[in-house]
C-alpha cells in the first residue's frame, strides 16, 4: 500500500492538539479519521465542515475511549466506512486536576480510563491487522508531566508516564513486524484550556519555561508526523518532548 493511502486514526482529534495532527497528516496525504466522545457528535458536525472546507480528506466517528465496548465499535465503523487502521495517535485525554487530600475515586477512575486504559482499548482491535499486514505506525500522546510529576496530577502523571511503559513494551512487540510505537510528549502548549487561564498563572508558567514561550499545537502536530512516516522505520519504543526545554533528561 503507498504510504499517501494508508489511513490514520486521531483519538481525542477533534481537540486542540488533535486538530493540529489531523491537519499535519492529511496535509501529508493520508487518509485521516478524528474520534470523538458520543455526546459531542453532532456539534461536532461544524468542526468536520470546517475540515472540509480547508480541503482535507477527514472523516469523524464518535467512540467513547474509556469504554472497551465503544473503542470496538468504533474501529470496526472506521474499518467498515473507511479503510483498515495502519497509523493511530492515541491524543484523547482529560483531566481532573485535585490535590490528592482531596482527590476523589472518581478523579481517579476516570483520567485513569480515559487517558490509559483507552491506549489499550483503541489500541488491541488494531493490532492483529498490524501484524498481519507487516506495517503499522502507533504514537501514544503523553506529557512532560508523565515524566517529571505535577502538583495537584497525581491522576494525570500516573496516567501518562503508564502511557510510555505501554509504548517501550508494545515496542518491542512489534519491531520484528513492521510496526514502530512511540510516545510524544507535550509541555505546555497554547490551547483553549491554557489560553483561559488566569494572565497570571499563564505568565508564571511561561516564566518556567526557557524558550518564554508555550508550544503551539502546529509544533506538536509536526512531531507526531516523524514517527508516523512509512520511511520512519529504525525509531521504536521513544519517548520524544515537546516541552521548549521545561524537562530535559
Amino acid at each position: 500500500m503507498s504510504e499517501k493511502s494508508r489511513l490514520a486514526l486521531v483519538t481525542g482529534g477533534t481537540g486542540g492538539i488533535g486538530t493540529a495532527i489531523c491537519r499535519r497528516l492529511a496535509h501529508q496525504g493520508r487518509r485521516v479519521v478524528a474520534s470523538c466522545h458520543p455526546a459531542d457528535r453532532e456539534k461536532l458536525e461544524d468542526w468536520l465542515r470546517e475540515r472540509t472546507a480547508e480541503g482535507l480528506d477527514v472523516g469523524l466517528v464518535a467512540g467513547d475511549v474509556s469504554s472497551p465496548v465503544s473503542c470496538i465499535e468504533m474501529i470496526e465503523e472506521v474499518e467498515r466506512r473507511f479503510a483498515p487502521v495502519e497509523i493511530l495517535v492515541n491524543c484523547a485525554g482529560i483531566t481532573r486536576d485535585k490535590t490528592f487530600k482531596r482527590m476523589e475515586l472518581d478523579h481517579w477512575e476516570s483520567v485513569i480510563k480515559t487517558n490509559l486504559n483507552s491506549v489499550y482499548y483503541v489500541t488491541r482491535p488494531v493490532w492483529e491487522g498490524m501484524l498481519e499486514r507487516g506495517f503499522g505506525r502507533i504514537v501514544n500522546i503523553s506529557s512532560v508531566n508523565g515524566q517529571r510529576g505535577q502538583f495537584g496530577q497525581v491522576n494525570y502523571s500516573a496516567a501518562k508516564a503508564g502511557m510510555h511503559g505501554f509504548t517501550m513494551a508494545l515496542a518491542l512487540e512489534g519491531a520484528a513486524k513492521g510496526i514502530t510505537v512511540n510516545t510524544v510528549s507535550p509541555g505546555y502548549i497554547e490551547t483553549a484550556m491554557t489560553l483561559a487561564m488566569r494572565d497570571d498563572v499563564r505568565e508564571a508558567i511561561i516564566a518556567g519555561i526557557p524558550m518564554r514561550r508555550m508550544g503551539m499545537p502546529e509544533e506538536v502536530a509536526n512531531t507526531v508526523s516523524f514517527p508516523t512516516s512509512d520511511e520512519t522505520t529504525y525509531i521504536t519504543g521513544a519517548n520524544i518532548p515537546v516541552n521548549g526545554g521545561l524537562f530535559i533528561k
